[in-house]
């Protein structure tokens, strides 16, 4: 006879919105064991599993703090109540917690005061990030149960009958307990007892404060467009105003790199991917981009999670894996290996070639052209490192506008997305695999007219030698990070060059004179000798800018970007990633506008 031998729950805190997949291993008759499920539907030696999940709901609820969900709350803010922001968020675990996050809380209240409808049931101050989907309860909810310890105070209901179960708002402060038993597939009969164990209290997931579009020309989308209501389950049509689109750039942090021994500082519970997954979906859905960019996104958590999620909301996808040939440290598991992928909205845009820049191939032509061959393994040891850059050519639809001067010309868009060599160490070898990716788009610009974006996480600072490339389509001879060139590969200096005419996204913050408070408000988290903002990346270790959006300024102008985030938003005793920032970096997001073309 089939039987239970362990019941486990991974998660280490259910939270509202993340499913629950507990670990059940059954031991067959033959003695082996399997961690295989065994429904109704597919018995294993004549037997199923059935399964109920059950919230205990103790006579007195517990009420947790909205900044520190795993602390009980001590007080409440009123104010909260006044201008019905959901209860849940009133609350504090300390009058220090409460004086901490006052400047980042606050503006919960005014936007509140703001919003007709801002009540708990409509999520409130959450619109920019919408909500979760929850499992729906039965009409009249959920029916209480035989509580076997009757003066224990506390009451049964049932709330689900499936292996797994997704938390919902109801069960915040309450114990979940999780029961499996054997049942013969014949009588339909429990065959041994019920296993059974309990979680931690649900809590709430953390929220970000909400971030704004601030508009840096006169009719940019800006904070009032966001404020319009942004939900997982529509669109706000004055997000992006006819002609104009908007473009999202963001490393993801992949799960094979998220351990609890780099990133100690962060809540094991809010490291996990199953939490992350779900803050960062509902993050970036909430954006609503025209078109995504993603960095280290594993190839299973693409396929398996945020393609047929973003296909949900209307993005076609595309993706390109990282090569192997460097990455010795995943010989049995290709599904850890992370890649960039691109999403964009069918509705915005259509798909018209895919391009896959892999700097392993380039780097075995430069040392087959340019290297002795006493040096070529040394060579390729220094230059292969499995980097790659997606490139898409996109069609623009912009309501049925096809062009801005609407001349019936195709609107052509490429879309450059990238993720360069991480060791710091290896400036030579960042610098030419930007240097490669760059002439690879100007043999597409050369093809044809078209505006150009480039994307990702360029592991440089603002300044190095790959950002002043970018930026400034050369480089001067002295540079400090041209002395780091031990094959040579950067020489002669004056073919470190491009014609795109690049500029920064970001830096239209500090380039834009004049302006609103908020504007200023930008300008002071930018570096006032780069213009670009002042960190893009920040954990324990690191703190600074390596994430960029540049676009060809001659055929596109900027129009509103997503608020830079200022350190003190991310707290003082953390960094990324956090419960409620659930990456090492930040996104940034630009709106823009292809210029009209001039007609010779």
């Amino acid at each position: 006879m089939v039987s239970i031998v362990r019941v486990h729950i991974p998660s280490e805190i259910p939270i509202v919105g993340c499913e629950i997949t507990p670990y059940v291993l059954l031991r067959r008759p033959d003695g082996s064991a399997t961690t295989d499920d065994a429904p109704e539907s597919a018995p294993v030696d004549g037997c199923f599993l059935r399964y109920k999940w059950i919230r205990i709901q103790s006579d007195k609820k517990v009420p947790v703090c909205s900044i520190h969900p795993t602390e009980a709350a001590t007080l409440q803010c009123l104010g909260c109540l006044k201008v019905k922001i959901p209860v849940t968020k009133s609350y504090h675990c300390s009058a220090k917690c409460f004086s901490d996050t006052w400047q980042h809380h606050r503006v919960l209240h005014e936007r509140a005061a703001n919003t007709e409808n801002g009540t708990e049931e409509d999520g409130g101050g959450d619109h920019l990030f919408g909500r979760l989907p929850t499992q729906s309860p039965s009409t009249n909810g959920p029916v209480p149960i035989v509580n076997p310890d009757k003066n224990s105070g506390e009451t049964w209901y049932e709330v689900g009958r499936s292996k797994t179960y997704t938390p919902t708002s109801d069960d915040i402060g309450h114990v979940l307990r999780f029961e499996c038993v054997v049942v013969d597939v014949d009588t339909r009969i429990p065959v041994g007892t019920v296993s059974s164990i309990l979680t931690s209290r649900v809590i709430p997931a953390p929220t970000p404060t909400p971030r704004r579009m601030i508009p840096v020309v006169p009719g940019g989308s800006g904070a009032e467009a966001i404020q319009g209501g942004f939900d997982m389950d529509g669109r706000n049509a004055s997000v992006t105003s006819m002609g104009t689109f908007t473009v999202l750039s963001y490393n993801i942090l992949a799960d094979t790199y998220a351990t609890n021994d780099v990133y100690s500082y962060c809540p094991s519970w809010a490291l996990s991917w199953t939490y992350r997954r779900q803050n960062l979906l509902r993050e970036i859905v909430g954006y609503h981009a025209d078109i995504i960019c993603l960095q280290e996104v594993q190839s299973n958590h693409y396929e398996e999670f945020f393609a047929p999620e973003l296909d949900k909301h209307g993005y076609q996808a595309l993706y390109k894996k990282r090569t192997s040939e460097y990455l010795q440290i995943y010989p049995g598991n290709p599904n850890n290996i992370d890649g960039c992928a691109t999403f964009f909205r069918r509705d915005r845009f259509t798909h018209v070639k895919k391009y896959e820049v892999e700097f392993n191939k380039a780097a075995q032509s430069l040392t087959d052209a340019v290297i002795t061959a006493g040096q070529k393994k040394a060579a390729l040891n220094r230059l292969i490192k499995d980097n790659i850059a997606l490139i898409a050519v996109l069609e623009a639809k912009f309501g049925g506008s096809p062009s801005p001067d609407n001349s019936g010309k195709r609107q052509l868009l490429c879309v450059a997305n990238t993720h360069v060599n991480v060791q710091q160490e290896l400036k030579d070898v960042k610098l030419w695999q930007v240097h490669t990716l760059l002439k690879g788009l100007e043999k597409i610009a050369v093809s044809a007219d078209i505006p150009m974006l480039v994307c990702g996480d360029f592991n440089s600072v603002p300044g190095s030698a790959p950002h002043t490339l970018l930026a400034l389509g050369k480089i001067d001879q002295m540079h400090p990070d041209l002395s780091i060139d031990p094959l040579g590969i950067l020489r002669p200096i004056n073919k470190l060059n491009h014609q795109l005419c690049l500029v920064s996204a970001y830096s239209s913050f500090a380039r834009i004179g004049g302006g609103s408070y908020e504007l200023e408000q930008q300008r002071r988290r930018t570096d006032p000798q780069t213009n670009e903002p002042l960190f893009t990346n920040c954990t324990r270790d690191f703190i600074g800018t390596h994430d960029y959006i540049f676009y060809t300024a001659d055929s596109l102008t900027v129009q509103s970007l997503l608020e830079l985030v200022d350190e003190e938003s991310l707290r003082k005793d953390t960094a990324l990633p956090s419960p409620e920032w659930s990456s090492d970096h930040i996104a940034l997001l630009a709106e823009f506008r292809c210029k009209p073309k001039l007609k010779h």
